[in-house]
């Protein structure tokens, strides 16, 4: 158990009771805390003071994080580094800390002296801990800094969707795309710099190339943190860092036992999430009701079942500067009102997982501004005919196709989404694809991500999937619950010539076709190779090497047929090839 507290109520005696006594018992419970009260009154006979890391540990843990193999063989960079680390007294966290600091700065000497220089004066009036946490946080990018403020919302040892924060800094306007790059792409690498920072704490990791699901902020950082957004007014806190709702709020982090009538008349709240499933209190004319100047709304879990919609959607319907909608796992929810076509503003919409909405309103291709619409894992038949319209869409996950006679959105329309770069598909046996709409996914030149689900397919999926030929340009394949006993015709070198990830989960795929493995003209790019779930497939490791020249990262799960691969197949394995391998 770790990082605990305190020992208030009866939690701990109620887990202790159902645990094991006596002389045969060979178990044991580790405890982590900060005070050695709270361990004895837990009755703990055995207590471990932990110790600073000696001199040999620190260095060894500093040049894991900070050094690469120029400045970890530089004998300049050694010596500044050793000053450093003897900064840090033996605390790990300080050392991490910096070392993920340094670790963006591996090619200047200069920086890296600059960096202990502030150090040494950082340590004068405080601990080295909170010294080397502020220099870190200094040394951020403004961008960085308005981004990383946004975990102060968050209660402590909350993990965070990666998703949830990335959209929430796009549509708050913290993050901008570029030329080469979407907003969210942007914002997925600055989550990762500050993971890699040692900032923020990946707690879901794909491990191809370290993109964060969801993450976590430890304790000593979310204090500096909260220090900054008051020093900021980014949000408002009581005298024990608990965030409260009041009148100059701007960002909150909704938890039930709060007051939301202290919020009555605030016109500058921005962002508004919802910490955990409660009665969300939009009574007329009261508190939170009064609010209007929200960009950033998330209602995430919120099952709904303490309010009447319809004030939810009144309230709803009053934020026109919507940029971020979410209302992700509502139970409740069956149908988006009409009136969604006045929110012009809106880029990202967000209705996953609401396992009872079985409509979406036609007028929903009427928002123009639209970059992200995710209904995966709905119920829906289809979405509404008229989807091409949104040309600024970049993500859409759950696309369904309509079903003979129904009317929808055809996969000829999307052909018109030319700034799309995520497309996530939901194929039934009862969908058709006309010989017109084969190339419509080929027409998708800025597409990289691509997922195929045909969970609710057979056999017969083979000839369908055929024709989705895609775009040259794609980077990702993910194809779930595929039915062929035999890869796809167009998954191969030649056609996908640009792919660098490929991932097949679930399925009765016995082998690939003689083509997948390409030619010596056309060898595949692929680095990351994911399978998982296929008992059937046969393949050998030593045909993966010779025909994916590039492969860096394995990952397997449960495919017993697999022959000779370097990890385990028949539970769960992971191979990364040595950086000295890839040289």
């Amino acid at each position: 158990m770790d990082d605990v507290w305190n020992n208030d109520g009866d939690w701990w005696r109620h887990i202790s009771s159902y645990l094991p006594e006596g002389e045969k018992c060979n178990q044991s419970i580790i405890i982590t805390t900060r005070n050695e009260s709270v361990a004895k009154s837990m009755g703990v006979t055995r207590i471990h003071h932990a110790r600073k890391l000696d001199e040999t540990e620190s260095w060894d843990l500093f040049c894991t994080v900070a050094a690469n193999r120029q400045t970890s063989k530089d004998s300049e960079f050694e010596t500044v580094g050793r000053e450093i680390v003897k900064k840090c007294d033996g605390l790990p966290l300080a050392i991490k800390t910096i070392g993920g600091l340094l670790s963006t700065k591996t090619q200047s000497l200069h920086q890296w002296k600059q960096v202990s220089k502030n150090f040494r004066n950082e340590l004068a009036n405080r601990t080295s801990v909170p010294a080397t946490l502020q220099l870190s946080y200094d040394d951020l990018p403004a961008k960085l800094k308005q981004c990383i403020l946004c975990f102060s919302v968050y209660p402590e040892d909350y993990e965070i969707s990666a998703e949830q924060l990335v959209y929430w800094w796009v549509g708050e306007g913290f993050v901008l795309g570029n030329e080469e790059k979407t907003a969210i792409e942007v914002a997925f690498e600055c989550l990762l710099e500050l993971v890699n920072r040692c900032l923020v704490e990946a707690v879901k990791q794909r491990g191809y190339d370290g993109r964060v699901y969801k993450c976590k902020m430890h304790d000593m950082v979310r204090d500096l943190i909260i220090k900054m957004a008051k020093e900021a007014a980014f949000c408002s806190f009581d005298e024990i860092n608990k965030q409260k709702p009041e009148v100059n709020s701007r960002h909150l982090g909704y938890t039930r036992e709060m007051d939301e009538k202290l919020l009555e008349n605030n016109s500058k709240l921005r962002a508004f999430l919802l910490m955990e499933s409660c009665p969300l209190p939009v009574h007329r004319n009261t508190g939170l009701a009064t609010v209007n100047s929200l960009r950033v709304l998330d209602l995430s879990t919120n099952k709904l079942d303490s309010i009447h919609v319809e004030e939810m959607w009144s309230w709803i319907k009053s934020q026109k500067r919507l940029a971020y909608l979410s209302l992700r796992r509502i139970s409740s929810l069956e149908e988006l009102p009409d009136w969604i076509r006045r929110q012009q503003n809106l880029q990202i919409l967000v209705i996953t997982e609401c396992s009872n909405l079985k409509r979406l309103p036609s007028c929903i291709t009427t928002l123009q501004s639209l970059v992200v619409l995710d209904v995966d894992n709905c119920p829906l038949q289809c979405l509404p005919r008229g989807l091409g319209r949104l040309t600024k869409l970049q993500v859409l996950s759950g696309f369904k196709l309509p079903s003979p006679g129904k009317d929808g959105t055809l996969l000829v329309e999307l052909k018109d989404l030319t700034n799309l770069r995520v497309l996530r598909i939901n194929i039934s046996k009862q969908d058709e694809i006309a010989d017109d709409e084969a190339e419509s996914l080929s027409k998708l030149e800025q597409l990289q991500i691509l997922s195929i689900d045909t969970k609710d397919c057979d056999h017969e999926i083979i000839p369908l999937m055929d024709k989705l030929l895609p775009p040259i340009s794609l980077q990702e394949l993910y194809l779930r619950s595929y039915h062929g006993d035999t890869s796809p015709i167009w998954l191969n070198p030649s056609s996908l010539p640009e792919l660098l990830y490929l991932y097949i989960e679930h399925g009765e795929l016995t082998s690939v076709r003689t083509d997948f493995w390409g030619n010596t003209g056309k060898p595949w790019k692929i680095e990351g190779l994911c399978l998982k779930y296929l008992p059937r497939l046969e393949m050998e490791w030593k045909t993966v090497c010779s025909k994916m020249k590039y492969i860096r990262y394995l990952e397997v799960s449960r495919c017993h047929k697999l022959q000779s691969f370097p990890c385990n197949v028949n539970n769960y394995g992971v191979w990364e090839k040595e950086e000295e391998e890839r040289e």
